[in-house]
């Protein structure tokens, strides 16, 4: 479904989280507006190398999240084993996490990231990272306020004062 997602802030909010494909085509149409974005941020697009298959479980796994089947959230992880962050034996990295402007202020990032954290516990991550960046603020307080720390930089932008690397130590699930 590639509709254009439009101002969906009213009624309630019934997020509908489903696993696909990086390459399907609702979610290039996210991605391209995240990369338009960053390039409106940061002067250019998000060019982390990264193979598409780097999501294709069990090495990672990608989601889109719906209201009224209209595409307005997506993310994504991937197994990072060359990031030893706070003590992890296994960690994830959310790659991707976007909430399209329609969608926005309705907590569907906050549930997107609960359910990137939940489905990459269950794989088996114990530590899970990203990387964000300072014109990113509404980003950043989310984070923070689901219990990340900043951690030491680490990816294609560590070299960058822009770039904030966060963790976040998975809880076991019970």
């Amino acid at each position: 479904m590639s509709s254009h997602p439009g101002d969906l802030r009213a009624g309630p909010v019934e997020l509908r989280i489903a696993p696909v494909g990086f390459r399907d085509d609702d979610a290039q149409a996210l991605v391209a507006q995240v990369q338009a974005e960053y390039v409106e941020l940061y002067g250019g697009p998000d060019d982390t190398p990264m193979d598409d298959s780097v999501f294709d479980p069990p090495a990672g796994a990608f989601f889109l999240g719906y209201l009224a089947d209209v595409p307005v959230a997506m993310g994504g992880w991937r197994f990072r084993p060359d990031v030893e962050r706070l003590g992890g034996r296994r960690t994830a990295e959310i790659k991707r996490m976007y909430v399209a402007p329609g969608g926005r202020r309705r907590g569907l990032a906050r549930r997107m990231l609960e359910h990137l954290e939940r489905t990459a516990r269950g794989s088996g991550a114990d530590v899970m990272v990203l990387e964000t960046g300072t014109a990113q603020p509404e980003a950043i307080a989310l984070y923070e306020s689901a219990g990340y720390e900043l951690v030491e930089k680490f990816g294609h932008y560590s070299w960058s004062p822009k770039s904030r690397c966060y963790g976040k130590r998975l809880a076991s699930e019970r």
